[in-house]
């Protein structure tokens, strides 16, 4: 692959990662981590990107360090993954609407079987950061502190001039 070409790829996909990663946000999804992935593709080529990509990073982990903070935060986060699962599974069957459902029968389930795909490919990125988040944070209090640190950091570097 030539330069040019591989250059196009990679800004192409960085392009899209940040997209799909800011649709993460609002939508199932690992949100922070698609802008991170995005950016940390487009900070080969722009400034701005660059300029973000730690924050966001710092961001992220510090979201990864109190998910398993708690027992309790541990066990909602594994819901939701749970959750998440069943209801991809749902939209894979797509049973008939029920009877109180209010709408027409087209708005039952939209999206189709790549909405039930997405949600279970969700849930599992979920529970490979979970697992990786409860074996770096969890009872490891210097690891959290040099998040919060790097976080603090962040807010100082992001108020200063540039």
């Amino acid at each position: 692959m030539t330069g040019a070409a591989k250059r196009v790829v990679l800004e192409g996909l960085g392009w899209l990662l940040l997209v799909l990663g800011l649709a993460g946000i609002f939508l199932p999804g690992p949100g922070l981590l698609g802008i991170f992935a995005g950016l940390a593709l487009l900070s080969q080529q722009y400034e701005w990107a660059e300029r973000r990509v730690e924050p966001v990073k710092v961001r992220a982990l510090m979201a990864a360090a109190e998910g398993v903070e708690t027992w309790p935060r541990i066990a909602l986060s594994l819901l939701g993954a749970a959750i998440l699962t069943g209801c991809g599974v749902l939209w894979i069957q797509k049973p008939p609407a029920p009877g109180w459902w209010p709408l027409s029968e087209t708005w039952w389930l939209p999206g189709g079987i790549w909405t039930g795909v997405t949600q279970i490919v969700s849930a599992g990125i979920a529970l490979v950061l979970i697992a990786y988040s409860y074996r770096r944070f969890h009872s490891n209090p210097e690891a959290v502190q040099e998040v919060r640190d790097a976080l603090e950091e962040s807010k100082k570097g992001s108020t200063s001039p540039r």
